[in-house]
């Protein structure tokens, strides 16, 4: 297993080509909330998949798309901007080996409005979890720390462009202040859009905690590491719940899976 995202990275050749590129940009702000989230994701289309990597506000330029379109994998990996490779990286797993055919737990989010949705899939993650009563939240969700904390659990947040929570809980922007003390981990896929992920998964294996990943962001890249430093994962691939207020489906894993 790959002890790295790089490693993984540098492991993948293949002649496959990305057919389609998108920029996309969106907001969502859940009923009764006072933030409003700013979402931008780089995917990609390969074959049967997508892949998909969320990225920060002037990361990327929508021309970047015109730029993708025609490559191949091995080429992109090499020279592409991270949030690109690390989407080029997720078809490309996702695509030898689909969500959709693997063992992992099928869990459907229900016809809905977003807040419904958003709540079926936090209780899914957070059914991950074991007895563990800290739980560091790394990307925050205000959802999510409501399942997290409707558990019994206390949840202790760290995000980068959040201050606090719906409740007014203060969010540290330090993950290391999360990562030393928590009884266990909750990170989102968008830590190996920021580099973030491997200081997290190192972070975790020396404590031996558990480390669940929840991912729209690299989803099939993040499935790679189950066993070896993450424990579970929810994988949520392209087109994820906000853009569909029809059934679709999360796929929750366990390190045994």
């Amino acid at each position: 297993m790959p002890a790295t995202v790089a490693e993984l990275m540098e492991s993948v050749t293949a002649d496959d080509v990305v057919t389609s590129a998108f920029w996309l940009h969106n907001t969502t702000r859940l009923a009764g909330a006072d933030v409003t989230y700013r979402n931008h994701y780089a995917v990609v289309r390969l074959g049967t998949s997508f892949g998909a990597c969320a990225f920060e506000d002037g990361q990327l330029d929508p021309d970047v798309c015109a730029s993708i379109s025609g490559r191949t994998v091995t080429d992109l990996l090499r020279t592409a901007p991270l949030p690109v490779r690390v989407a080029v990286l997720d078809a490309q797993l996702a695509e030898r080996a689909p969500h959709r055919e693997s063992a992992a737990d099928h869990v459907y989010l229900p016809v809905g409005t977003p807040e419904e949705r958003a709540a079926a899939r936090d209780e899914a993650i957070a059914g991950l979890l074991g007895e563990e009563k800290r739980v560091g939240l790394i990307g925050v969700v205000n959802p999510l720390v409501a399942a997290i904390e409707a558990r019994g659990g206390e949840c202790l947040p760290c995000d980068l462009n959040l201050r606090e929570t719906a409740w007014g809980k203060a969010v540290t922007p330090d993950m290391h202040e999360v990562l030393d003390v928590a009884d266990a981990i909750v990170a989102t896929g968008m830590t190996l859009s920021n580099g973030s992920f491997d200081t997290i998964l190192r972070r975790c294996r020396e404590r031996e905690i558990p480390l669940v990943i929840y991912a729209q962001t690299g989803s099939a890249v993040a499935r790679e590491f189950l066993g070896s430093g993450v424990t579970a994962l929810c994988a949520e691939p392209f087109p994820f719940s906000q853009f569909s207020a029809e059934l679709t489906t999360v796929y929750c894993y366990r390190s045994e899976t």
